[in-house]
């Protein structure tokens, strides 16, 4: 696909999760500055503004836009011939659906670059309690996560697995008033990584598919043992299969399958939907599946299972 002319950057995240002060900054830097003008579309007021001479000195014009209903392919397309912008900024409304404007014509030329979302870590847990299908919706497909306010929030690696089952790919960044938060996972994992084989209980199947997914250096080399559910891809060669497990990303109606490529010449002789227990020794591979490096799992045994009812569930 040929590169957009208008690169569009879509901000989302609730109210007062920083979406303002994260533009304010960004808008700034001298990394960001072209020759062109920025256009920024507001979607809602918030306690943070923009100062008109910061706006003025970075040829930086803004629309304002009160309900989801005006924001249409007409108004855009009004607003790019007004404007000619080199670049869109869009802060979205947090409380809107975010499939709404991604479903969107944009102009022509205009292309999404960059999806960002802002979460408020002293609220995450309330927004998500009540409020995960618009979550979900903020931070599928995102490239970063910017979770800010982090003082004293210590279930942090939850709330990183919360985001890499809707978006593996997306960077998360922990900050509190001291700037960037390292180190959130330590050795918070509830099993055994210096084990023989390390065995994977089915209520920790989530924590293990996002850790492997996420540190290679833990698990490359090392033997694990987990239930899991056979999936037969048409376009996986014979001695290939997914084992995995079906994960509730925000109801019922919405969920994934999680799983990682596995290998074993007993393959051919699974069948799909069928349960079965995996041990297997991890190594890591570039495939078309991920995109890049993934796990691999080259199974040692293989055995029949007791199917798991639950659901993978992530807090």
């Amino acid at each position: 696909m040929n590169e957009p002319d208008v690169l569009v950057y879509l901000m989302t995240g609730f109210l007062d999760s920083g979406k303002t002060q994260f533009l304010k900054f960004t808008l700034e830097q001298d990394y960001f500055q072209i020759d062109g003008t920025t256009l920024l579309i507001l979607c809602e007021e918030g306690e943070e503004e923009y100062a008109p001479e910061m706006l003025s000195a970075h040829n930086i014009v803004v629309e304002t836009v009160d309900a989801p209903e005006d924001l249409t392919e007409e108004w855009l397309a009004e607003l790019d011939v007004k404007y000619r912008p080199e670049r869109v900024v869009v802060e979205y409304n947090g409380m809107w659906k975010v499939s709404d404007f991604e479903s969107l014509k944009l102009p022509e030329g205009w292309g999404i670059e960059q999806k960002i979302t802002t979460v408020d870590a002293s609220t995450f847990q309330i927004y998500l309690a009540n409020m995960k299908p618009l979550f979900v919706e903020m931070v599928r497909n995102s490239e970063m996560v910017l979770f800010n306010r982090c003082t004293d929030i210590k279930p942090l690696a939850g709330y990183r697995r919360s985001v890499k089952v809707v978006s593996p790919q997306a960077e998360v960044i922990f900050e509190d008033e001291n700037g960037e938060v390292e180190n959130i996972f330590e050795d918070q994992v509830p099993y055994d990584l210096k084990a023989d084989v390390i065995e994977i209980q089915p209520e920790d199947y989530g924590i293990w598919y996002v850790d492997m997914g996420e540190n290679s250096d833990r698990y490359n080399g090392k033997v694990v043992e987990f239930t899991a559910r056979v999936l037969k891809p048409r376009s996986f060669p014979s001695k290939f299969f997914l084992p995995g497990r079906m994960a509730m990303t925000c109801c019922a109606d919405d969920t994934t399958f999680l799983g990682y490529v596995c290998k074993s010449s007993y393959a051919p002789k699974l069948k799909a939907g069928m349960w079965v227990k995996v041990r297997a020794k991890v190594t890591y591979e570039k495939l078309a599946l991920y995109r890049g490096e993934g796990p691999v799992l080259n199974a040692e045994h293989i055995e029949s299972a007791e199917p798991i009812q639950e659901l993978v569930y992530f807090n």
